[in-house]
């Protein structure tokens, strides 16, 4: 028993890994295999762990970004007359911030226990992917990381609060988003992936936090969880690595035809 339930963490890890960073939607997958597959689902806590792996990832893959970003700002602070592209980054990252972390607060529990269900799960991956291909197709692709304003980053922002609900997809509505708001593909997704880091941070800690108190800690045994988060690193990390080659020369069109027929499967297999 233990021995699948390690299997299956795995599998959901990497999972977790190749759909955080793609605009498909990791929570819904999350959701929908064990769904398909018969699994008993894992829950919340075991999805956000997961996540822990995914921000593995992201530090490790962007950490010259971050550092650049805490070198340039202390030389701003000490220097006040340096301006640069990397400190002018970091406030639209942190406004953006803001929109996710209050929703999360105020709307996790109605969200987990409310808008966890397939049917929820189809609707956004079609609505939503129908979405990203009106920006992929009709955004300028002009802009870059350089000119981001705060109200760039607060839109943003507020796209990545509503990704709480299941089969929205935090990096496929921010990446939308930015492209609506004319950022090249490449761009909005280097943008959404800083952006993700501190918001999965912070649920990550807070989910820590809570199993350090006993919560949960019965149902999830720490082999499982350990498995869950290096397969998930792994798998994050290759994915961003190839994800931004991919899109050196391809659009978003094949995501959205992927959300759609899955939207559209999940529906089949809901009506048999």
């Amino acid at each position: 028993m233990a021995a699948l339930e390690t299997l299956q963490a795995i599998v959901l890890g990497i999972i977790q890994g190749l759909t955080e960073f793609l605009p498909i939607s990791s929570s819904g997958h999350l959701l929908l295999v064990p769904w398909v597959l018969g699994w008993e689902p894992m829950g919340l806590t075991f999805d956000v762990i997961v996540h822990g792996g995914t921000l593995l990832a992201m530090v490790i893959y962007f950490h010259q970004d971050w550092l650049k970003m805490m070198r340039q700002m202390f030389t701003r602070m000490t220097r006040p007359g340096v301006s640069d592209s990397m400190h002018s980054l970091a406030m639209p990252l942190l406004i953006g911030t803001i929109p996710a972390a209050a929703a999360g607060i105020f709307f996790e529990n109605f969200i987990e226990h409310q808008l966890r269900s397939p049917v929820v799960t189809a609707f956004t991956l079609g609505s939503f992917g129908l979405l990203l291909w009106s920006a992929d197709r009709w955004g300028s692709q002009k802009r870059s990381l350089e000119s981001l304003s705060l109200r760039d980053g607060l839109v943003i922002g507020v796209a990545q609060a509503v990704a709480l609900v299941p089969g929205v997809s935090r990096s496929g509505v921010t990446i939308t988003a930015a492209l609506f708001l004319g950022m090249s593909r490449a761009e909005s997704a280097h943008f959404s992936f800083l952006l993700g880091t501190p918001i999965i941070a912070g649920a990550t800690a807070f989910r820590f936090y809570g199993l350090l108190q006993g919560q949960d800690m019965e149902m999830i045994s720490t082999v499982t969880l350990l498995a869950g988060v290096l397969s998930s690193t792994i798998s994050g990390f290759l994915c961003i690595k190839y994800f931004f080659s991919f899109l050196r020369v391809r659009t978003y069109l094949v995501f959205v035809v992927y959300r759609l027929l899955l939207a559209a499967c999940i529906l089949f297999l809901l009506v048999l």
